[in-house]
């Protein structure tokens, strides 16, 4: 995965798998096999490159996007070979593991689940920026905001209109607890179904921490986890919200919890956000 400053592991017990997760779709083998190679051996975009070329849907996504305007190439890239080599290992690993969670997401695109797609895009993005300026790898970070609330999307995978019919509680319910709604619905909070889907799946230990505490208290602590829940508070003050959990806080109020040497290189909260619904329009569009 690269350097990184992971969270200390706490020893949590592993939640009890409610039975509707029997029948929740597989995560896209690509993108998780994609989430298991190494960056920086000599070997790795050209194995990340064979991984995706024989999945048509995979590698017709990873043309479409590297023919957008998001990347805006001075040429045409008509192979997965070509697009691999001009992205490189990191940019072209991001982008299997986004067409991956989209992939996984359009089995059940609804209102609620699109929330939770441009939430975990515009969280990834986030992660990404402020991790240019400290000492989290920033393809971990980048990884970590798409995947943290992958626990939200299986609940919502598993039942769209009961999640649905929870969103519109919360939303006109400030006070309302989010994980404790979950729970009673599902039998299982999305924390504990992101910490389950990461031992199901055999994902990296890392994304143990990140999937079941993003939502725990500040720590100001410069690590992976909390570069995640400031991303995560962040997005949800741009307008990139999955969920209401708590009443609102502005952009300017989350901002003034980053550590002064990131936020100093970060745009207006108005530019940042258009740039983010830039990015999700062009993915949504591929």
């Amino acid at each position: 995965m690269g350097t990184l400053t992971a969270s200390p592991l706490r020893t949590i017990a592993p939640p009890e798998k409610p039975p509707a997760f029997d029948n929740l779709p597989p995560f896209p083998m690509v993108a998780l096999r994609a989430m298991n190679i190494l960056s920086g051996a000599d070997s790795s975009l050209r194995e990340l490159c064979e991984l995706i070329r024989p999945d048509p849907v995979f590698a017709g996504e990873i043309l479409r996007i590297a023919n957008s305007p998001l990347v805006a190439f001075s040429k045409e890239i008509t192979s997965v070979l070509q697009a691999s080599m001009l992205l490189g290992f990191r940019r072209l690993r991001r982008l299997v593991i986004t067409v991956g969670l989209r992939s996984y997401m359009n089995m059940s695109f609804t209102p609620a689940v699109r929330a939770c797609w441009r939430h975990s895009v515009a969280s990834a993005m986030v992660a990404e920026r402020i991790a240019r300026w400290n000492s989290i790898d920033r393809d971990f970070a980048y990884t970590a905001g798409i995947l943290h609330d992958i626990g939200r999307v299986a609940l919502a995978t598993i039942n769209p209109q009961i999640y649905t019919d929870l969103l519109e509680r919360l939303a006109s319910d400030p006070t309302g607890d989010a994980l404790q709604c979950e729970r009673e619905a599902f039998g299982i909070d999305h924390c504990g179904a992101g910490r389950l889907l990461v031992t199901t799946w055999k994902l990296p230990e890392e994304f143990l921490e990140i999937t079941s505490r993003h939502h725990e208290p500040l720590t100001h602590q410069e690590d992976a986890t909390e570069v995640v829940r400031l991303s995560c508070l962040l997005a949800d003050a741009l307008g990139f919200a999955a969920a209401r959990h708590g009443f609102p806080r502005s952009s300017e109020e989350i901002l003034a919890e980053f550590p002064e040497s990131v936020r100093k290189h970060l745009p207006a909260a108005e530019e940042l956000g258009a740039e983010i619904s830039r990015e999700i329009g062009v993915i949504e569009a591929a």
